[in-house]
């Protein structure tokens, strides 16, 4: 789509997975602090039917990308476009993500390829893509969505807890790399935040509303904080215990076929 012309002097940002979940409501925070918008993913058709109300929220711009994170030779395009539509990419958040039951040893070896391709492999490439850009423009600010998953394999999700965990231990890797430069790094790391990924797989300890989570995360993100656990309470401490804690303790309960 053509997006509206940019309000002078609004920042912008760069949300994968903008379709639904965080994404969707991260998309709509931002909006309402008028920044300008590229919000990719898969159903282009979700996104465009969100656009009149992220305008009316005040969003100085909207920009509609079709990106399949899965297909990591799609998103440095796509980056691309981002950047060159809006003018600059002052924030890109790698949110996509997919969080499907995958018990071990029992023939799930083709979606658990796929969670590493979407999770982990997908952001990865959406920050490198983001990285030349950033550099080139005098700085910015790249945002890893991870998971309170990834701080303790979870019972049933082996591929969604892998995935997590090896995006945070990349983004740790960034952060020293680009240390003295000005580009912020930052991880956040939401427990049970209500949203598709996570329904129908049992208890959902401390649960938020998807639209309370998003404004958390959006001051974080605003905030440039290093690494967050969302809420920050319970979930730091929860994290902490985790460590010593059975997994199954905070493991959905494994669906019936």
């Amino acid at each position: 789509m053509t997006a509206a012309q940019a309000t002078p002097g609004s920042r912008t940002i760069l949300i994968t997975g903008a379709s639904a979940g965080i994404g969707a409501s991260l998309a709509m925070e931002f909006a309402r602090r008028g920044y300008g918008l590229a919000l990719a993913a898969r159903r282009t058709e979700k996104l465009e039917a969100m656009v009149p109300a992220l305008r009316a929220a005040g969003a100085a711009r909207v920009l509609v990308l079709g990106l399949d994170v899965a297909d990591t030779a799609s998103i440095e395009p796509a980056v691309r476009q981002a950047a060159e539509s809006l003018g600059r990419l002052d924030i890109v958040v790698a949110n996509a993500g997919v969080g499907a039951l995958t018990p071990t040893g029992k023939g799930y070896l083709p979606q658990m390829q796929h969670t590493l391709q979407v999770n982990l492999l997908g952001a990865i490439a959406t920050i490198e893509a983001a990285l030349p850009i950033l550099k080139a423009q005098g700085g910015g600010q790249v945002v890893g969505v991870t998971s309170v998953a990834g701080a303790k394999g979870m019972s049933g999700f082996s591929a969604y807890s892998a995935s997590k965990a090896g995006l945070h231990r990349y983004l740790q890797s960034l952060r020293a790399e680009l240390r003295g430069q000005p580009i912020t790094v930052t991880e956040l790391a939401p427990g049970f935040i209500d949203t598709e990924i996570n329904r129908g797989y049992g208890a959902r300890p401390f649960v938020i509303p998807v639209e309370k989570g998003a404004a958390m995360m959006a001051r974080m993100i605003e905030d440039k904080v290093g690494m967050r656990w969302v809420p920050v309470l319970p979930w730091t401490i929860v994290a902490m215990l985790l460590k010593v804690l059975p997994a199954a303790l905070l493991a959905p309960r494994q669906r019936r076929a």
